[in-house]
C-alpha cells in the first residue's frame, strides 16, 4: 500500500478499505473548493395532508429507510439525549441492517450503539465525537468500517458538498407543531440553539421530527421550519435537559485551573488585539469558564466592550451580553440552562447553523471573525500539533468539535492545559493523534508558564514587553518530564479503526486499533 507523508508528518495510506481514496493534509487553506452545493431529494405533500404519524415505527417506514442508508442526529441534548437509542431500537425491530450513523456527536449515553454494531445494524459511523464506552469499543476494532472524525465545520462542509449524504435525519424537537416548525427554546426538553440540526434538515432526503412537546401551529420562531420536515412524531420524552450540563461543562475553583486562566487573560490583554469590538470564543471546561469571568474584570477595568461572543454559549457569555459588555452572541449550541433561557428572551442572542459557524467552503463563516479562542487539549507536541480525540493510551474518548475551525479562524488561538494530567505530561514529542495542526496554534497557556508558536513573533514581542512568563515549548516539555518521567510509546496494530479529516476533507491523521 502506498503511503504519503502529509504536512504534519503522518504517513497516510493512499487507499483505506471502507473509506476509499484519501487526500493527505497538505497544510492550512491549501484546498480550494470547486463545484456547487449538493441538495436534498425533491418531494411534496399534497394539499393539507397531515405530517403527524402515530408512531416512530410508522414514520421510519414512510421515510423509505433501507439497508445501506445513512441516518443522522444532532447532539444538542448532549448527555441527556434519549433520541438516538430510541430510534435505533425501533430500526432494529424493523430488521434494517448496514446503516451508517452520522450524528453531529455521540456521548457516554450512547453506549447502547455498541449492541447495534454487534448485530450489524450499524456498520459505519461519521461524527465529531465518540466517548466511552463506544469510543473504547471502536478503538478495539468492533466497527466493520473505519470511523470518520470531522470537526463541526468539516461536517457541515461534507453535508453541503455532498461528501456526506443523509438519507433520513431524525431531529429531537423540544418544541414542534404539526407542520414541523421546530425550535429548542421551550418545552420540558428545551435545549436552546438547534444549530447542528439545521444543516441536516436542509440537506437530508427525509426529515423526521421527534417531539415531546407538540404545540399548536404556528410554532415561532422556527429554527427548522416546515419546508424541511416530512413527518412529525410525538413521544413521551426526547431527553433530559439536565444532561445538557454534563461532560466537560463545569466551573472550577481549582487553583491550577485559575492559574491557567490567569495566564490566558494576561495573554489576551497583552496580545495587541484586546480592544473595543473584539470577538471571543471559549470552551466549557473549568479553566475556559474561569477565563471569561476574569476577562470580564479586565473589560470593566479598561472600559473595553466586545462585539461578539461565539460558539457554544455559556452563562458567563450571557452575563457579558446582559451587562452590555458584548453586543451580541452567535450560538450554535447552548451549553447550559442559562443560555437556553437567554436565547428565548434576547434577540441579540442569535441562533446560527453549524455551517454559518464554521463551514470553510463559505465566503465568511463566523469563526473567521474571531480575535481570540480558548481551546483545550489532551496532548500537545513540540510542533504545536494538538490532540483532542484520543487518550494517551490511543483510545478514542473525546470530540474534535470546533477545535480545527476556530484555531485557524482566530487571530490568536490559545490552548489551555495543565502541564501534567494524572501523572502524564501533556507536552510530548509527537501527539498520539493530530487533530489540529501546529501552524494554526498560537499560544499554549499552562500552570507553569506560556509558550508561543515561533511563527508568531508579533505576539512574542508583545508578551516580552509586558513581562509575561514565556517559556519555549521544549522547556515546558522538559519540566513536565522531570516531574513525571518520559512516557512509554503506545503499541498499536496495523488495522485502521478511524480517519481524522481536516476541515477541508483531507486526512490529517489515522487512528489504529489499540494493541492492548
Amino acid at each position: 500500500m502506498e503511503m504519503i507523508k502529509n504536512a504534519v508528518g503522518r504517513n497516510i495510506p493512499s487507499y483505506v478499505d471502507g473509506f476509499g481514496k484519501t487526500d493527505p493534509f497538505m497544510g492550512v487553506n491549501k484546498i480550494e473548493p470547486s463545484g456547487r452545493k449538493a441538495g436534498a431529494k425533491l418531494r411534496m405533500k399534497k394539499g393539507r395532508d397531515t405530517k403527524l404519524v402515530s408512531s416512530l415505527k410508522e414514520a421510519i417506514k414512510l421515510s423509505g429507510l433501507k439497508n445501506g442508508m445513512t441516518i443522522s442526529f444532532h447532539h444538542h441534548m448532549r448527555n441527556g439525549d434519549y433520541t438516538v437509542n430510541m430510534v435505533l431500537d425501533v430500526i432494529a425491530d424493523l430488521g434494517i441492517k448496514d446503516l451508517t450513523l452520522a450524528p453531529s456527536s455521540l456521548g457516554t449515553c450512547h453506549g447502547p450503539v455498541i449492541n447495534h454494531i454487534e448485530t450489524g445494524l450499524i456498520t459505519g459511523i461519521q461524527s465529531s465525537g465518540l466517548r466511552d464506552p463506544l469510543g473504547t469499543a471502536i478503538s478495539q476494532g468492533i466497527l466493520p468500517k473505519p470511523v470518520i472524525i470531522r470537526s463541526h465545520g468539516g461536517r457541515a462542509r461534507a453535508i453541503e458538498d455532498g461528501e456526506l449524504h443523509i438519507d433520513v435525519a431524525f431531529i429531537a424537537a423540544p418544541s414542534c407543531d404539526p407542520m414541523g416548525n421546530i425550535n429548542g427554546r421551550s418545552g420540558k426538553s428545551a435545549c436552546g440553539s438547534m444549530g447542528y440540526a439545521m444543516v441536516d434538515a436542509q440537506y437530508a432526503d427525509c426529515v423526521i421530527a421527534i417531539t415531546d412537546n407538540l404545540v399548536p401551529f404556528p410554532n415561532l420562531p422556527a429554527s427548522v421550519d416546515q419546508t424541511m420536515v416530512d413527518y412529525v412524531v410525538e413521544v413521551d420524552c426526547i431527553g433530559d435537559p439536565k444532561g445538557i450540563v454534563s461532560g466537560p461543562i463545569r466551573f472550577s475553583d481549582n487553583p491550577r485551573d485559575l492559574l491557567i486562566a490567569t495566564n490566558a487573560v494576561k495573554a489576551i490583554v497583552n496580545s495587541g488585539f484586546f480592544a473595543d469590538g473584539f470577538v471571543y470564543q471559549t470552551g466549557a471546561a473549568g479553566a475556559s469558564l474561569a477565563v471569561t469571568s476574569l476577562l470580564r474584570e479586565e473589560m470593566l477595568k479598561r472600559n473595553i466592550k466586545g462585539a461578539l461572543g461565539l460558539g457554544g454559549i455559556t452563562s458567563q457569555l450571557v452575563t457579558l451580553l446582559e451587562e452590555g459588555l458584548m453586543s451580541g452572541l452567535y450560538d450554535t449550541q447552548s451549553f447550559d440552562l442559562d443560555a437556553v433561557r437567554s436565547i428565548g428572551e434576547n434577540p441579540r442572542h442569535y441562533e446560527i447553523s453549524a455551517s454559518f459557524y464554521a463551514n470553510p467552503n463559505l465566503p465568511a463563516p463566523a469563526v473567521n471573525n474571531l480575535d481570540f479562542v480558548m481551546l483545550g487539549a489532551l496532548e500537545i507536541d513540540t510542533d504545536f500539533n494538538v490532540n483532542v480525540m484520543t487518550r494517551s493510551d490511543g483510545v478514542i474518548n473525546q470530540a474534535i468539535g470546533g477545535h480545527q475551525d476556530t484555531a485557524v479562524g482566530a487571530r490568536m488561538s490559545v490552548i489551555l492545559a495543565p502541564l501534567i494530567r494524572s501523572r502524564i505530561p501533556i507536552i510530548v514529542d509527537k501527539v498520539t493523534t493530530v487533530c489540529t495542526p501546529g501552524e494554526a496554534v498560537d499560544v499554549i497557556c499552562t500552570d507553569y508558564g506560556i509558550a508561543v508558536n515561533p511563527n508568531r513573533q508579533d505576539i512574542i514581542k508583545n508578551f516580552q514587553a509586558a513581562g509575561l512568563p514565556i517559556r519555549s515549548i521544549e522547556e515546558l516539555q522538559a519540566l513536565a518530564e522531570n516531574l513525571t518521567g518520559k512516557p512509554d510509546a503506545v503499541p498499536f496494530t496495523d488495522r485502521i479503526v478511524g480517519l481524522v479529516e481536516y476541515r477541508d476533507r483531507s486526512i490529517i491523521d489515522i487512528i489504529y486499533q489499540s494493541a492492548e
